[in-house]
């Protein structure tokens, strides 16, 4: 086992090793700022971001909380226009049962007053049938009576009597 690569010889260590010191020279003055900046830009961006995301959610735990009272808000609205809604329409429902009571007292009372109007007429012309039937009657009677001469004249008489003692 004679590999160069495996067993290397002291000259090739020395130049390994000086090889390896002038690369950690450089990287150490040129590459270690700047790796470490990038590290430490990365943290202060991460630290940021961290920072805007707890008050990205204090914020929403803000909104959250105003959404909610903004929700309450709406409900209890919501809840008062039912309320009054409701109330409207029992306000409604209640003078339309009051105009219909009146409207048919109306018709009522006018239907009373036009029944006791026709009763009234009834009763009239009845009078006046009645009137004109008892006249048609008396005259018949009369005329009956009159046509036997001594009956007349003592019906005449009586009621010349009758007349006197009124």
């Amino acid at each position: 086992m004679n590999n160069p690569l495996i067993n290397p010889g002291l000259g090739t260590f020395v130049w390994m090793l000086v090889a390896f010191g002038i690369l950690a020279f450089i990287l150490m003055k040129w590459g270690w700022p700047a790796l470490l900046q990038a590290l430490h830009s990365r943290e202060e961006a991460i630290t940021k971001s961290l920072n805007e995301a707890a008050l990205a959610r204090e914020e929403m735990k803000g909104l959250v909380a105003h959404n909610e009272e903004l929700l309450r808000q709406a409900k209890m609205e919501r809840d008062e226009m039912l309320r009054n809604a409701r109330l409207t329409s029992e306000k409604i429902v209640e003078d339309a049962r009051n105009a219909a009571t009146l409207e048919a007292n109306r018709i009522v009372d006018n239907a009373r007053e036009s029944i006791n109007y026709e009763k009234l007429k009834a009763m009239h012309e009845l009078k006046n049938q009645i009137a004109n039937l008892s006249i048609e009657i008396a005259e018949k009677l009369i005329r009956a009576e009159l046509s036997d001469k001594p009956k007349a004249d003592a019906l005449i008489q009586k009621e010349l009597e009758m007349m006197e003692l009124k």
